[in-house]
């Protein structure tokens, strides 16, 4: 049976899907989240836990306008993984349905949604999965790179090569000492991903590499760091965590 999750930021809306989701036989789970930076988050816990683990999802039902990062931008984010989950788009808006397919959606289902046109969807998508077996991927998503797209062509940074990450609204800005990127991820997102890699948050505009930190500079009550050339300032709330991990750092 498919696990689901089901993405729409109108409360309503989304109890909505989550009821008829979870009336249908072959849905054997359906959860909801309320942003597609939510649903991001669980999508790749889902993935880290694998095609077989209890976080995992088969298919996402998602509406496209959405503040922030919309549907559509989460679509174009998870074709770029190893191992997506299909992709159904539900929403009130006929007008991006050749970019929906564009992106391999299984379905395109119009709000308000009918219980019979939903019942479609999901069969479509459970054939899909029929005839492709379980989506286990080749070889397992490479942590170490992040997907980013120059000229359209979609290349793979490696983590290791990213001194810091700027905040630059719903986008993020990755800066190598060869050049920088821009990608749709929220920087809370990539913190709390790349915790364990050594990143720590030095501003709310800031995430900072700890291996790549040169120097810490006191100057008139105010920190800052050097960072390749680069000067950055560090906040009052942070500064004291960041100096105890400069001071275990090997």
């Amino acid at each position: 049976m498919l696990r689901a999750l089901a993405v729409d930021d109108e409360r309503p809306s989304l109890e909505e899907l989550l009821y008829l989701l979870n009336a249908d036989p072959r849905i054997g789970s359906a959860e909801g989240a309320r942003d597609a930076t939510e649903a991001l988050r669980r999508i790749n816990r889902a993935l880290e836990s694998g095609p077989s683990g209890p976080d995992s999802i088969d298919v996402v039902f998602l509406d496209i306008n959405m503040p922030g990062l919309d549907g559509l931008d989460l679509a174009r984010l998870l074709s770029g993984f190893a191992t997506p989950p299909l992709v159904v788009f539900v929403t009130a808006h006929e007008d991006f349905a050749v970019q929906a397919f564009d992106l391999k959606a299984v379905d395109y289902v119009l709000k308000p949604v009918r219980k019979e046109r939903l019942a479609e969807a999901v069969r479509r998508a459970a054939e899909r999965i029929g005839s492709t077996g379980p989506r286990i991927p080749v070889s397992e998503p490479d942590p170490d790179h992040i997907p980013v797209e120059l000229g359209g062509v979609t290349r793979f940074v490696p983590v290791e090569d990213i001194t810091h990450v700027e905040a630059q609204g719903d986008y993020a800005r990755l800066h190598t000492d060869r050049g920088s990127h821009l990608i749709r991820i929220p920087l809370s997102t990539l913190e709390e991903r790349w915790r364990s890699r050594g990143f720590v948050r030095i501003h709310r505009r800031h995430l900072v590499a700890l291996r790549h930190i040169g120097e810490l500079r006191l100057d008139a009550g105010t920190v800052s760091v050097l960072v390749g050339s680069e000067e950055l300032q560090v906040s009052r709330r942070h500064a004291r965590e960041l100096r105890e991990l400069l001071m275990r750092r090997p």
